[in-house]
């Protein structure tokens, strides 16, 4: 009796195994049916190439201004007007007033002066000219021609410094009003209305916001791999941009044995202060497999490449990114050179789905 139940048993776990395997095959050749199905997607292609490139080290950043001053007074005097924060000047502009009426004052003054002695010289040379004419005719002492030309001379002489004088007080005038040596915007008065100010004390902050870079902080160690002009990356959130280091300032900090890089900031929205990061080699350059940036696909579970194989079929590769120069970066994770990767229609792409190349890219070089 037992043996017969075994019997059963045995009968129907093999069918039940039977069943599973026929099953499995019929959902995998369900599944090949339904990848067959799919149609292809329309993609751009690029090849996988050897590279010479070095591994990067990402360097902290701040966006900064190629123009930020503290517009300081040139003359003496109250506080009349400032610029509020915020305000966009442009070359030129007035950011402060001071108090110019003693200024005016005293141009006024020098400006007579130079009348008075302009009418005086008039009076002179018309007395000099009668003064030689006497003389010519031996009425006069020649001294007294000698004393009338010295006067001339002297009065010449003062008129000259008066207007000097008057165009000095022009000048410290036109200080009175302090004026934008850039275009940009006020983000701080650093005095206040009613202030008196004197030559050298700061008035506003001037920053201009059009003119922007970035400067970074390298260990010194890294001069030997960094030039002017050299080519770097650009990290802000997730996107890269491409940039060069416009000045590598080979100067190390004592204490903390760093020096200042200053990288070109690319075209966009950048605010003064902002955080960015910046990709430099951190050793001599080695042969790497690159691929075009436009072919990584990024996900929260990793950065993937679709890969087209002989049968026009995607597959998906989980690659590990390293150094990047320009527009190619380096990957490890099964791509080797000459393999066609997707770089334009992968972000729907799912795994053997049939592809159609819509437009061959020239398979980048490094340049």
């Amino acid at each position: 009796m037992s043996i017969q139940l075994k019997q059963k048993a045995t009968s129907l776990m093999g069918a039940l195994m039977f069943a599973a395997a026929a099953t499995g095959l019929m959902a995998g050749s369900a599944e090949a049916q339904q990848q067959r199905q799919m149609p292809p997607a329309l993609v751009e292609l690029a090849e996988a190439s050897n590279a010479m490139m070095a591994p990067q080290s990402y360097l902290p950043g701040t966006v900064v201004s190629l123009n930020d001053s503290r517009i300081a007074a040139e003359i003496s005097g109250r506080v009349t007007w400032i610029a509020t924060e915020g305000t966009l000047l442009k070359e030129g502009d007035v950011i402060a007033e001071i108090d110019d009426r003693n200024l005016k004052l005293a141009l006024q003054r020098n400006k007579s002066q130079v009348s008075r002695l302009e009418a005086r010289i008039r009076y002179l040379q018309s007395d000099l000219t009668r003064l030689q004419e006497l003389a010519s005719n031996s009425n006069i002492p020649a001294s007294r021609l000698e004393e009338a030309e010295s006067t001339l001379l002297m009065t010449q002489e003062e008129l000259a410094q008066a207007r000097v004088a008057a165009e000095q007080a022009e000048v410290d005038l036109d200080r009175t009003k302090v004026r934008a040596p850039f275009p940009g915007r006020v983000v701080e008065r650093l005095a206040q209305i009613g202030e008196y100010a004197n030559p050298g004390r700061q008035i506003a902050r001037l920053v201009d916001t059009e003119h922007l870079e970035v400067s970074a902080t390298a260990p010194v160690a890294l001069a030997r791999v960094l030039s002017d002009g050299q080519q770097v990356v650009l990290r802000e959130d997730a996107q890269l941009k491409d940039s060069r280091i416009r000045a590598l300032v080979p100067v190390g900090d004592a204490l903390s044995r760093t020096m200042e890089l200053r990288v070109s900031l690319p075209a966009g929205q950048y605010v003064v202060g902002a955080a960015l990061q910046v990709g430099v080699p951190s050793n001599r350059p080695e042969e790497v497999v690159a691929v075009p940036r436009d072919a990584l696909i990024l996900r929260r579970d990793g950065t993937y490449v679709f890969r087209v194989k002989e049968d026009n079929t995607a597959e998906r590769l989980m690659v590990t990114t390293g150094a990047a120069t320009g527009s190619l970066v380096a990957v490890t994770g099964g791509i080797n050179s000459g393999d066609r990767i997707v770089i334009r229609g992968g972000e729907r792409l799912r795994e053997g789905q049939p592809v159609q190349q819509r437009q061959t890219a020239e398979a980048t070089t490094g340049r």
